[in-house]
């Protein structure tokens, strides 16, 4: 099976991962953010690749409404990201293998990898049930304006921000494509 009918196929459960979001972990208590700060610039292309905006669902959207910021799904043909900009601290943004492991993936090869520019990423393989493999990347970082470092981890940006070593605005990138 070629990669993207692969990719076609598990739409779905991409569909499902902001849902996820909403459910794995509770919220704190925050004050809401501007509707202003919701409309975010978003990038036109990623690493080189065009990117072309995706569809978000119904669940998204109510997703999308409550979080502390703005979220946009994009594809640059071969993959997908998921683009959240983030205001303020909030347990709202959480590890993509919590998502996944929600949907029922199983989640194998977690690891710590660097890109061609050096930026430092959580990495990991999430298995469906029927075989079919996603490898996925994330990490947060500083948008202009912001202040501090990158993080591969959402619990260890949550506490620098709480405790304010590290100043928003910032962006929390995931990367899935099919291996």
């Amino acid at each position: 099976m070629r990669s993207p009918e692969l990719w076609q196929r598990h739409w779905p459960a991409l569909a499902m991962l902001l849902l996820a979001l909403s459910a794995a972990l509770p919220l704190l208590s925050a004050p809401r953010v501007e509707a202003t700060a919701r409309h975010a610039e978003w990038p036109h292309e990623w690493e080189g690749r065009a990117l072309r905006p995706l569809a978000t669902s119904e669940v998204e959207q109510r997703f999308a409404a409550r979080f502390p910021g703005a979220i946009a799904r994009f594809s640059d043909g071969q993959r997908v990201l998921v683009l959240r900009r983030v205001h303020e601290p909030t347990r709202m943004l959480h590890p993509a293998a919590d998502c996944f492991r929600g949907l029922g993936y199983r989640i194998e090869q977690a690891r710590l990898e660097h890109d061609a520019q050096q930026r430092l990423w959580r990495c990991f393989a999430a298995e469906a049930g029927d075989g079919a493999r996603l490898r996925v990347c994330e990490r947060i970082e500083p948008l202009a304006g912001g202040d501090g470092e990158a993080f591969v981890d959402p619990s260890s940006w949550f506490w620098a921000a709480v405790l304010g070593r590290s100043k928003g605005p910032w962006q929390a990138v995931t990367v899935v494509e099919a291996m």
